[in-house]
């Protein structure tokens, strides 16, 4: 390159790095970004010319700084435009589910497979851990060999011969949330209502799903904790959702309390894999009946709620939903022997009670805490490139509302390999239930806290 063509070269990449700073610090600021400004954002994290310390330095100034219904919608819209779209109408009718994320929540690999054997094909992307929630891939990716990085000529494979496909964000679909989405995680910004929807919406709009039922978390396990946030973010996920010409609903669902007794990954697997087989924790099945029916009632299959429940249920009790999901793991590449054999999975080296330091009623559970000590334990992620330890977790004993008994174990923490919790570590979860005598005020949303 002639010595005017490199320093032309460079004067563009400054004019580009100016740009990109003023838009930083016009949202700082508090002012409202044009189209083009957010266009030109998304186009630099896509091609890698705005630097981690810049985009994240957005990030921030949005999460303090918030961003309009237009603003939140254009850059939901040039995430979805920085990679592919997927048509998927030669399959007619696909269910996509997506969950804003807690400790215990494992429905998708519920809720794909049940789907499935009920005549509705699911095609559902995933993502990892963030914050302190587990994430859908990690929990798969217990499963040995499991490959949860699908093309699209494989998803529609999957979709024609499974009838459904689990599997990760594909490097072109958009690329510029794969890049933040890991920003986020380790920048403290997770919990904006724009750059959640931006990024639930650029991946759901983008791999083409017909109808998508939205589980909008809230309470102290939820990046949603208060009530109203949760259902301002639903309202926005289902209204942008509906504006493109889908099908959408939505729930409020408590994340109080973890969901179901196993808060880990190959723990979180066994238990879907009891509930496919029609057994499992009732808050568990309550919350993928109420996502799968929705989604049986958008596929047209029945007319009411009632009768979509029912197909769902026997389905779970007949065997077939487990036998979609073992043809699925075999599909993607991984031991289905696991669904026959639990113990195929990563297992904990030991296993240790958390007793409960005194008699009377659990009132309350400090869910976040727990998900960010089963994040200290190895299930999750403190940084991006750190390693989860699969075989890690805990078994909840005792949720809001139960007895207890001094000396019970409020819930089991098991031990893998690499587990290593410091001195204070089984203090610290204790501490997270909080214990009264018998007939005091439990702290408990409903499960379903509203309908969006």
């Amino acid at each position: 390159m002639a010595r005017e063509d490199r320093g032309n070269a460079r004067d563009a990449r400054r004019g580009e790095m100016s740009l990109f700073v003023r838009t930083i610090v016009k949202k700082r600021d508090g002012g409202d970004l044009s189209e083009g400004e957010i266009d030109a954002f998304v186009t630099g994290v896509t091609d890698g010319t705005i630097t981690d310390e810049q985009a994240a330095a957005f990030l921030m100034a949005v999460c303090c700084r918030g961003m309009t219904a237009a603003e939140s919608a254009a850059l939901t819209f040039a995430m979805m435009r920085s990679g592919e779209t997927w048509d998927l109408s030669r399959h007619g009718f696909v269910a996509d589910k997506h969950s804003t994320g807690g400790v215990g929540d494992k429905a998708t690999l519920v809720l794909a497979p049940l789907l499935a054997a009920v005549g509705v094909k699911a095609g559902m992307m995933s993502g990892r851990g963030l914050g302190h929630t587990g994430g859908t891939l990690d929990k798969l990716e217990a499963i040995p060999g499991f490959r949860t990085a699908v093309p699209k000529a494989e998803f529609d494979r999957l979709l024609d011969t499974v009838g459904c496909a689990l599997i990760g964000q594909t490097d072109s679909i958009a690329p510029a949330d794969r890049r933040l989405y890991a920003l986020r995680d380790v920048t403290g910004t997770v919990e904006s209502i724009p750059l959640i929807t931006a990024s639930i919406l650029s991946k759901k709009l983008a791999t083409g799903a017909s109808a998508v039922a939205f589980d909008v978390k809230t309470g102290n396990g939820a990046f949603m904790a208060d009530p109203k946030d949760a259902e301002r973010l639903g309202k926005a996920l289902v209204e942008t959702t509906r504006a493109t010409g889908r099908k959408a609903s939505g729930y409020l669902t408590a994340m109080d309390r973890p969901l179901g007794e196993a808060v880990g990954n190959a723990n979180e697997v066994e238990e879907s894999i009891r509930m496919l087989g029609g057994e499992g924790p009732a808050d568990l099945r309550e919350n993928t009946l109420l996502l799968g029916a929705d989604l049986v009632l958008a596929a047209g299959l029945e007319t009411s709620a009632k009768d979509a429940r029912r197909r769902l249920n026997a389905a779970l009790s007949d065997g077939r939903a487990l036998e979609v999901f073992r043809k699925l793991i075999a599909a993607q590449g991984g031991d289905p022997g696991v669904c026959d054999e639990p113990k195929r999975l990563p297992q904990a080296v030991s296993r240790r009670d958390v007793p409960a330091p005194a008699s009377g009623v659990v009132t309350r559970i400090a869910t976040r805490e727990v998900g960010l000590l089963a994040i200290e334990l190895g299930c999750g992620r403190a940084k991006k490139d750190d390693v989860v330890d699969p075989a890690s977790g805990f078994r909840v004993k005792k949720k809001p509302g139960d007895a207890v008994e001094k000396g019970e174990p409020l819930l089991v923490v098991e031990l893998g390999p690499s587990a290593k919790p410091n001195a204070t570590f089984y203090d610290r979860l204790a501490g997270c239930f909080t214990i009264a005598p018998a007939g005091a005020r439990v702290e408990s949303l409903p499960f379903v806290v509203g309908t969006l």
